[in-house]
């Protein structure tokens, strides 16, 4: 799964994403809790810095973008500071704000929250502020909107719909929505409100995504396992006539269920969970982007779960990057058996530049060394933890038999390349293995475009194979220090003495 995921999340582009709902701004005010209160029973909070973030609809679009979607928000913002605020952020994270509407009757949706770092390191939330109208907007103004939607939705690959009962997202709202984008093609993704009415509302939707209370609770059946799923799922894409539902199961990870198709039950990695707000705004922002660059259902679900648990990871609304997807897929690959190890370290040339793309795009510096590598002893384990030392990743050029005994004479190698490349991928020191036939390994060296080249100080003097191509584009090359000693050919001219009879041993 690991391989196709980073397939997937590298080639997602730059689809065009709309995000239609209730706007909000996330103040948290932070500060040192250190003692009680002499009037109450409450922290004390020595103030020391605000920070503003965007929430709720607004989220979602930080959150499109910041996944390489191109966005635009949809929505309104109070008279305000805090609107003024709100817009200030969007237009720096390159959103498109021209559908987000100043409403002079309502505040900016305003969320203060107090956190105390308790003992210099934690940080808690002691405490929250809500300024916010939840009154439903004016017709015009929904209208308005709607204009604003219709000049746009020739562009758009799909709309997510952040339903969070503020207002801004009435049945009537919804439905042209909806209707509009259906009739051009577009999916329609919808994070709803559990107080609406979700026929009324959100009937003919491509994709619901409620959380398993809200799912449970607007059919009567609760979802306590995943098993329960199932029905309550069925019943929704039934009376909604919606083509996929997917309830967000937060430890347990999503259930999948398309219409006219089995359930899946996608679980997802046990994390150690810091803070769940946004999380359901991740979900819908990743699985809108992944939908608008034709990834299918199921792949869509599992890149969510992975987003969504990077964020709960972390303190407050946090959006999450590819870049953050692609380390948290590469770190926690699962562990391999030794024959899939092989399979994972040894890579042809075109396998390995993908590979290290990945890596590359997250900042790792590549190594690369070469060898034949015939007998491994202490001299190799060494040399190799060395190179490994030098950087993030270690690519080992291995050469092959034909290119050995160019090297080394007709006797060798000992050891086959399939042999010699095996026992390279099973030290931990070893991240790849790719085997490459010439006499040197300047044309690997051309391709790969190592970081850092390394090899033994006793290639000092004659000169170590391209040195001159890796500093012309500002890499390093490092000598590293011999085990004295301890030599393949030395080890085979001792087995070979220990074979001859004729050899008087000492």
């Amino acid at each position: 799964m690991s391989q196709r995921l980073l397939e997937i999340v590298t080639s997602l582009g730059r689809p065009q994403i709309a995000v239609i709902g209730d706007l909000m701004l996330d103040e948290y005010m932070f500060g040192q809790a250190e003692r009680i209160s002499p009037e109450a029973p409450v922290p004390v909070l020595r103030l020391q810095g605000t920070e503003y973030r965007p929430g709720g609809a607004a989220a979602v679009g930080m959150d499109v973008a910041a996944l390489g979607g191109i966005c635009a928000c949809l929505g309104v913002v109070g008279d305000d500071g805090n609107g003024q605020v709100l817009l200030d952020l969007l237009n720096k994270a390159g959103i498109n704000t021209d559908g987000i509407l100043v409403c002079k009757d309502r505040p900016t949706t305003t969320k203060t929250r107090l956190v105390g770092l308790a003992q210099h390191r934690h940080q808690q939330q002691l405490f929250r502020i809500d300024q916010e109208s939840s009154d439903p907007i004016e017709p015009q103004i929904a209208s308005r909107i709607l204009q604003v939607f219709r000049r746009m939705v020739n562009q758009i690959k799909a709309v997510c719909i952040a339903d969070y009962g503020k207002g801004l997202v009435g049945n009537w709202l919804c439905q042209q929505v909806i209707n509009i984008s259906k009739r051009h093609g577009v999916p329609v993704l919808v994070d709803p409100c559990l107080k609406a009415d979700w026929k009324a509302r959100y009937s003919h939707a491509h994709c619901l995504i409620p959380n398993r209370y809200e799912a449970g609770a607007a059919t009567g059946t609760p979802i306590t396992r995943v098993d329960d799923c199932r029905p309550v799922a069925e019943r929704l894409i039934q009376q909604l006539d919606i083509e996929t539902l997917v309830i967000k199961l937060d430890k347990d990870g999503s259930y999948l269920q398309v219409a006219g198709g089995p359930g899946r039950h996608i679980p997802t990695r046990v994390r150690q969970v810091y803070d769940v707000t946004g999380a359901g705004d991740q979900v819908i922002a990743t699985m809108a982007v992944a939908r608008a660059a034709g990834v299918d259902w199921q792949q869509a679900v599992e890149l969510a779960n992975i987003a969504a648990g990077i964020e709960v990871s972390r303190f407050g609304v946090c959006s999450v990057t590819i870049e953050q997807i692609i380390q948290d897929i590469l770190t926690n690959q699962s562990q391999p058996s030794s024959s899939s190890l092989v399979e994972r370290k040894v890579l042809p040339l075109d396998q390995l530049l993908k590979e290290l793309g990945w890596r590359r795009r997250i900042g790792y510096k590549v190594v690369f060394t070469n060898g034949c590598f015939d007998l491994l002893h202490r001299g190799h384990i060494e040399y190799l933890a060395f190179c490994k030392r030098q950087g993030h990743v270690l690519v080992v050029g291995l050469n092959s038999d034909s290119s050995v005994r160019l090297i080394k004479g007709p006797d060798r190698p000992i050891n086959s390349q399939q042999d010699r490349a095996a026992l390279l991928a099973a030290l931990e020191a070893v991240d790849f293995v790719t085997i490459f036939d010439q006499p040197t390994p300047l044309a690997l060296i051309e391709t790969i475009r190592p970081d850092v080249l390394v090899k033994g100080r006793d290639w000092e003097k004659k000169g170590v194979v391209g040195a001159e191509l890796i500093t012309s584009y500002g890499g390093k090359v490092v000598l590293a220090p011999i085990v004295e000693g301890k030599s393949t050919t030395a080890t085979i001219e001792q087995i070979r003495a220990l074979a001859d009879p004729t050899v008087v041993q000492t």
